[in-house]
């Protein structure tokens, strides 16, 4: 209950004076010569993160299936500031494929990478898609591509970081609704993709978020075996305000919106974590870790085990190394070969 006052009221949640009310503009320092990647950063939290990231001075690279929705936001970001440095390339997350030839169009520009974002992601609102590797969309957009691309720059990162002594930082998006699967999520994707069972686009999404918070246990323990100056954390961003039913009428229901819109963030308190987590001094050295509110939290039980860590980074090679050589059997059993057309709303 105290927390959840705390919450309503903005509080700052530990040592660092910062909150649920804090705003990505107050949370971020100068990024003088920081190379950003941001995924999804053409709208909401991503967008309001990449503009943050550019007013502070950080190079900043906008990819996106829609090539023109990017081009759109580097131009509100230059109307905003006419010097940022802000550069727009080619990316469909839930293809693997495309993910491949960002990553080599970005290495063979030669720029250093300081920080990665991986923000994008989807929520599913129809029937069950899977993408062009035969993976269920959304674990595909939100999880499968972040993982690719994250281990095609990681090398990138480590580079950097040892040229010039600036520790890089690789944050995921992940959600609280991570916490509300906790049964096998292999055994879920597999008997979901094979029709087995019906399918619930906000259990997928939550399975996808649980991914995302594996991934960031797993990257960190390799980066620490690596020896690499970069750490890896997580973030919930809370839950957006939007815009409410305009019809509404009566006392009652007038105050249920009220209630409701004290617990949700606009978007700038939103991109707060991401960009609290990805510059912030304090969070230096700091690696494998869950935040909310730009304070360090628990994630659920099912996203502290090593054991699912480890599965989960094992399996996601295994896909990978298949659909990289064209061995769709190499799928096995887990995610047969199924490919579906369908609509998209990555950005």
């Amino acid at each position: 209950m105290l927390q959840a006052v705390r919450y309503l009221l903005g509080s700052p949640g530990g040592a660092n004076g910062f909150g649920s009310k804090s705003t990505a503009e107050e949370v971020t320092p100068d990024l003088c010569s920081v190379t950003a990647i941001i995924t999804g950063a053409t709208s909401g939290i991503g967008a309001e993160t990449a503009r943050v990231l550019a007013k502070r001075g950080a190079r900043v690279v906008i990819p996106a299936r829609s090539v023109k929705a990017a081009e759109d936001m580097r131009a509100r970001i230059r109307d905003e500031c006419p010097g940022a440095d802000v550069l727009v390339m080619p990316l469909d997350l839930s293809s693997l494929a495309s993910v491949r030839a960002f990553a080599d169009r970005f290495l063979d520009l030669g720029l250093p990478l300081h920080l990665l974002i991986n923000n994008a992601g989807k929520f599913s609102h129809g029937q069950l898609a899977l993408s062009e590797d035969g993976v269920e969309m959304t674990f595909a957009t939100n999880y499968l591509g972040h993982f690719l691309l994250t281990k095609l720059l990681v090398g990138r990162m480590a580079e950097t970081a040892a040229e010039t002594g600036v520790q890089g930082r690789i944050v995921n998006v992940s959600s609280s609704v991570h916490g509300w699967f906790a049964g096998d999520w292999a055994e879920y994707l597999q008997l979901v993709t094979r029709r087995k069972i019906p399918y619930d686009a906000t259990q997928a999404y939550a399975v996808s978020k649980l991914a995302n918070v594996l991934h960031t246990k797993a990257l960190a323990a390799r980066l620490q075996e690596m020896g690499a100056n970069v750490t890896a954390n997580c973030v919930h961003p809370g839950i957006v305000r939007t815009r409410l039913n305009r019809d509404r009428d009566g006392l009652l229901t007038d105050l249920v919106f009220l209630l409701l819109s004290k617990l949700l963030k606009t978007i700038p308190q939103a991109a707060a974590t991401t960009c609290y987590v990805a510059a912030h001094p304090r969070v230096a050295g700091v690696t494998g870790r869950y935040f909310a509110d730009c304070n360090e939290a628990l994630p659920s039980p099912a996203a502290t085990s090593n054991h699912e860590a480890a599965r989960l980074w094992q399996i996601s090679e295994a896909i990978i190394h298949c659909t990289n050589t064209n061995k769709s059997t190499g799928l096995g059993l887990l995610f047969p070969p199924i490919v579906q057309e369908a609509g998209d709303d990555q950005t």
